[in-house]
């Protein structure tokens, strides 16, 4: 029965009760899910246009397991229907369910099941899901179906799962760092002619954490209008969904493959030579500053991982960019997404579930208003709402810090990031929130929690300007409440974070603090989190 199975491939279920007819019938139907948009999708690889079916459907149990976006719900839609158009161009039949269609059945399985009973295929073809929930799910339809199901390997990402699981193994720490190096040999990335580091140094990360400097121009991206098709998906998006977070327009983003290539084009010429100087800055008028605004992109099949890699990289060969900007870029890709996808599959389904500090604090009504008085927080939150996107440094030590320094719901975190961004989806989601920015896993994946005070965002960027809040005092009504939130965090977590090497000198310098100083630092903590 497992004769003739792609590499990684899995077969479920058992043959039909009943004999197939062959006719008209395809010989499989093919799934093709909305993070699945490449042509190159281990399912489509030897699909045969005379022969297979290939099925897309939009459901509402995928657009509501939490609170999506509005931008990010109308651009995997409208991706997901020009990915059609593009199979149907290359000869396919493809079979496509939108949501506002009477007989959609309402999730995956059913639309499926729906199509099976219909078309009678020999066979389900399916790519295994970026997501364990769905993962999960897919390994007992065969039974469910009553029809073999083949569950194929997706090699998209660049390191598999079983392959990480094997660097992973009687590792008690996982650092990305390490693992980077490796993924660095294993492609061959960014090598000198010994096969060393390019430039004699594996990460340039020190040289990436300039402030930008004032009336440094900043280029300014291409827009372009909405095509028929998003259009009608916007309107679609404005009709079901208005009661999701965020602002639906303006919508900027790509929903094409020539879309998202000309997105990349324009980032490696106007942006990449500064991303590195300035990719943890941040700027109240220019949020998006020198950063790619590609992870949608490869989230979601558009652009390929390697494809990405190699262009920067040969951006760097030709001497068009630093090597700082190229290899930050590249460790992004290449390192870090690579790495959290990773940990999420050696991890769950548990991971989610921990909860090392013990945080528990409501997540915070400005969370999906964004109206708050700390202006840092009303920017990154703000960008956020406008346009499903916010950069790195935004996420992980304005909104991720704060949100560790507060103790709230790891949980509530979680579930906020997934839903918000565009280019969220559990997999890379879950462990940048629950291990990077809440230490929620007790260092399984960081070395250190990522806890900063005020000074750490007066520095990288211009948010303190206009808050009312001053970062250069710890304690009184004008305090920046970063301040004491740092200090009330240490002091409440002493007993787990303490003997942290990367910690020592914060806890040095708190232990020099006298006793009245340390109360009014964490009576000021306590003050604020008891007005969230």
């Amino acid at each position: 029965m497992g004769q003739g199975l792609g590499s990684g491939a899995l077969l479920f279920g058992g043959l039909p009760a009943a004999a197939r007819r062959r006719g008209m019938n395809p010989a499989s139907l093919r799934l093709v899910l909305g993070d699945q948009l490449s042509p190159s999708l281990a399912s489509l690889r030897d699909a045969v246009p005379e022969q297979d079916a290939i099925l897309m459907a939009e459901v509402m149990s995928e657009a509501t397991y939490v609170p999506h976006h509005q931008q990010k719900i109308a651009l995997i839609f409208a991706a997901m229907r020009h990915f059609a158009d593009e199979l149907r161009a290359r000869g396919f039949t493809v079979h496509y369910t939108t949501l506002d269609a009477p007989d959609n059945a309402g999730s995956l399985l059913a639309e499926v099941g729906r199509h099976i009973a219909a078309l009678e295929p020999a066979r389900l073809i399916l790519t295994e899901p970026a997501e364990w929930r769905l993962d999960h799910e897919m390994r007992g339809w065969g039974e469910a179906l009553g029809i073999p199901v083949e569950l194929r390997a997706d090699d998209r990402f660049l390191c598999s799962r079983a392959s990480f699981a094997a660097w992973a193994d009687g590792k008690r720490q996982l650092r990305m760092e390490f693992f980077y190096r490796a993924m660095r040999k294993r492609h061959h990335v960014l090598l000198d002619t010994e096969g060393g580091p390019e430039g004699g140094q594996w990460n340039y990360d020190s040289e990436n954490r300039k402030a930008l400097p004032p009336g440094l121009a900043v280029p300014q991206r291409p827009q372009s209008a909405p095509d028929q098709i998003t259009a009608e998906v916007l309107q679609l998006v404005r009709q079901r969904f208005a009661a999701h977070p965020g602002a639906l327009e303006p919508f900027a983003w790509a929903v094409t493959r020539a879309g998202a290539e000309a997105a990349l084009a324009w980032f490696l010429r106007h942006a990449l030579p500064r991303f590195g100087d300035y990719q943890d800055a941040m700027a109240e008028t220019e949020p998006l500053l020198f950063h790619a605004v590609l992870s949608p992109y490869i989230n979601i099949g558009l652009l390929d991982p390697m494809a990405v890699i190699r262009a920067a990289e040969a951006e760097y060969r030709a001497g068009r960019v630093p090597l700082n900007a190229a290899e930050g870029f590249i460790r992004q890709i290449l390192g870090w997404r690579e790495y959290v996808h990773g940990i999420y599959w050696l991890e769950m389904p548990a991971y989610g579930a921990s909860n090392f500090l013990a945080a528990d604090h409501p997540l915070p009504e400005f969370f999906w208003t964004a109206e708050t008085d700390l202006n840092c927080l009303r920017q990154a939150i703000g960008n956020t709402l406008r346009q499903a996107y916010a950069h790195h440094i935004q996420r992980l030590m304005v909104i991720g810090n704060f949100a560790l320094l507060a103790g709230l719901a790891p949980q509530a975190v979680q579930a906020w990031y997934l839903a918000i961004y565009a280019d969220a989806f559990e997999w890379v989601e879950l462990p940048n929130t629950h291990g990077m920015a809440l230490f929620a896993d007790g260092g399984r994946m960081a070395s250190k929690p990522y806890a900063a005070s005020g000074k750490y965002i007066q520095r990288q960027s211009d948010y303190c300007r206009r808050c009312r809040y001053d970062p250069n005092q710890v304690t009184g009504p004008a305090a920046c409440p970063f301040n004491a939130l740092y200090w009330d965090f240490l002091a409440r977590h002493q007993n787990k974070l303490a003997a942290n090497p990367r910690l020592t000198m914060p806890y040095r310098t708190w232990a020099r603090f006298s006793p009245e100083r340390q109360e009014a630092l964490r009576e000021q903590a306590a003050a604020f989190l008891k007005r969230l």
